[in-house]
């Protein structure tokens, strides 16, 4: 008797898979085709967005976020597939969303803080910017981060609500950047003389701009010397070229009036 019942059992069971099977078959070709589907429309919409010259910042955001619903709308789908009542899945989802959320507020604080970001643009892609320290271009503003790349090519990704909730030193969204180079000479020095030579250091070098203050001052005087201050402002692309050649031609300016640097 219990033979039979096991066997009753089993046939049952196999019945119940092989009737199942078409259920569960169609529904992975439908998870398969819809994650390849969501991936062609990223691309398709990625093309639309350069064609269209969408600002590069909001395109990674719009990617990420419309990534993220289209997969969660094929998951439920699949689920109503395979039998589960999606109005329950809904609400379950629901409340583990808000009990995800509170556990959470950070990730749902760095949420809001990129879209603050993106709606008053402190700063895009491709901008320097200078947040709690961290200085470095924009790479990537993405739903949560803002990912970073250091001048000596370190990667560092800041959370979007820090950033947003802290000051911002947009040092490219002018266009222009001032420069400063001191030097320091001993007190008996002719520091008129110095400060003329340092002026005309730049009038060598067209990439100044003329019409911005280009001047040179004593900033500090300690023990035994002075130093000599030069400011001068270029566009941001020119700055490190521009100071590299203003440095040669101080340097060999004052060779050539025979004064000695310190510093």
């Amino acid at each position: 008797m219990a033979l039979g019942n096991i066997f009753s059992y089993s046939q049952r069971i196999l019945q119940a898979i092989v009737g199942y099977m078409p259920t569960l078959i169609s529904s992975i070709l439908v998870l398969v085709v819809g994650f390849y589907a969501i991936g062609w429309l990223m691309r398709l919409l990625n093309a639309a967005m350069e064609k269209k010259e969408f600002d590069i910042s909001l395109q990674s955001f719009v990617r990420s976020l419309i990534n993220v619903v289209l997969k969660v709308i094929l998951l439920i789908t699949v689920a109503g597939m395979l039998g589960i009542h999606t109005t329950s899945f809904v609400a379950v989802l629901g409340a583990a969303g808000l009990a995800v959320g509170l556990a959470l507020q950070g990730s749902l604080s760095n949420f809001a803080g990129g879209v603050l970001i993106l709606f008053f643009k402190p700063y895009k892609v491709g901008d320097t910017i200078e947040v709690g320290g961290t200085t470095g271009d924009v790479l990537e503003i993405q739903i949560f981060n803002t990912i970073l790349k250091t001048s000596d090519h370190r990667t560092i990704i800041l959370p979007n609500g820090s950033v947003s909730n802290n000051t911002i030193v947009n040092h490219t969204r002018i266009g222009t950047v001032r420069t400063a180079i001191e030097v320091s000479f001993p007190l008996n020095s002719d520091f008129e003389k110095i400060k003329d030579l340092f002026v005309k250091s730049t009038k060598t070098e067209p990439r100044i701009l003329s019409d911005l203050d280009t001047s040179a001052t004593i900033s500090h005087i300690g023990n035994g010397f002075a130093t000599v201050r030069l400011t001068y402002f270029t566009k941001n692309t020119d700055k490190s070229p521009v100071q590299n050649n203003i440095h040669a031609e101080i340097i060999r300016a004052l060779n050539e009036g025979g004064m000695g640097v310190w510093s």
